[in-house]
């Protein structure tokens, strides 16, 4: 991939991304009068949360993590690059992980053209205890965001960090 087809990559996802970003989904109406979902995902902005180093599974910690959906962006693109969910924190990066090598390869034909990228992790706590609930939140929000390294979307934007 040369520079300019790596930056019309980008391009083309961050626009979709923009506008899902900004055009939710249309709400159903309703006659009753129900509390708002707390894990409604047109409220869940992977580009809001606070980042952390991709290296954040390397820190000593004295507990397996809790339940939540994480978010791999380049904040430098404003880019979600990757939606996932797990129910122990601390562990789900520890080994093997697809995930890992896309970002490397990413990083690395970034570092090649010289192009700025800050790939870090966000997570958002505040998700369904329920495996199966949790991960009906992440794949509504994997089709939402069309995030590139999520096997669901590789149909779409390629495959061009992935094995094969």
């Amino acid at each position: 991939m040369s520079a300019e087809e790596l930056q019309q990559w980008k391009t083309q996802i961050v626009e979709y991304q923009m506008r899902s970003r900004y055009s939710p989904a249309p709400a159903q109406t309703t006659l009753l009068d129900l509390p708002a979902n707390h894990c409604d995902p047109e409220r869940i902005d992977p580009l809001t949360l606070q980042l952390q180093s991709m290296a954040f599974y390397r820190m000593p910690a004295d507990y397996p993590g809790e339940a939540c959906l994480y978010f791999v962006v380049d904040s430098a693109a404003q880019l979600v690059l990757y939606v996932g969910e797990t129910c122990r924190s601390n562990k789900r990066w520890k080994g093997t992980h697809d995930c890992k090598d896309y970002i490397a390869s990413y990083q690395d034909l970034h570092y090649r053209y010289k192009l700025k990228t800050a790939v870090n992790i966000g997570f958002w706590w505040d998700t369904p205890q329920r495996r199966e609930a949790r991960q009906e939140l992440e794949l509504y929000l994997i089709l939402k965001w069309r995030s590139p390294f999520n096997k669901e979307n590789w149909h779409q934007w390629g495959q061009p960090f992935g094995k094969g």
